[in-house]
Order: C-alpha cells, then structure tokens, then sequence
C-alpha cells in the first residue's frame, strides 16, 4: 500500500506541490492533503490511491516496498533517465 509519506518524497523528488498532483492524477487537492496526512492513505478509495500512483509513476518515480532494495520501510527513487 501505498504511504503519505511515499507521496510526500516522490513530489519532493519531482518538485510538485500539491495541486500539480491534484491536477495530474485528478483527485482533489484535499484528497491530496488527507493522503499525505497521518492517517495516510488508509482512509482513501482505492481508486484515489491508484490514480496518484499512476501519476506518479508516469512522471518517473518508483516505489519501494518495505524492505525493498535495502533494510527499511518503504520509500521512493527515480527511475533512470534513457540516454538518447
């Protein structure tokens, strides 16, 4: 599942504010701010959840599970940028 604070790093690694995620994903800015909040995306609709990883991803970022890549929770990168 998907965290607040995988949503918060991955705008941060794509210097997004809240409302360029609000628009790309198209669910609201305060569904945005809920999800990035403390109680996470454990109260969101699925769907909501889907949409702004799926925007997410298709800007470049890749999510880590727990315990993925290295010891420790979830977390976020970029993928790497095809040299042409």
């Amino acid at each position: 599942m998907l965290t607040g604070a995988q949503i918060r790093a991955a705008r941060a690694l794509l210097d997004w504010r809240q409302n360029r995620l609000a628009e790309e994903s198209g669910v609201s800015e305060p569904t945005i701010r809920r999800m990035e909040g403390a109680k996470g995306t454990n109260k969101s609709l699925t769907e909501n959840v889907e949409a702004v990883r799926h925007a997410l991803e298709a800007a470049g970022v890749v999510f880590l599970a727990d315990g993925e890549q290295r010891a420790g929770g979830p977390g976020v990168r970029l993928r790497e940028r095809e040299e042409t």
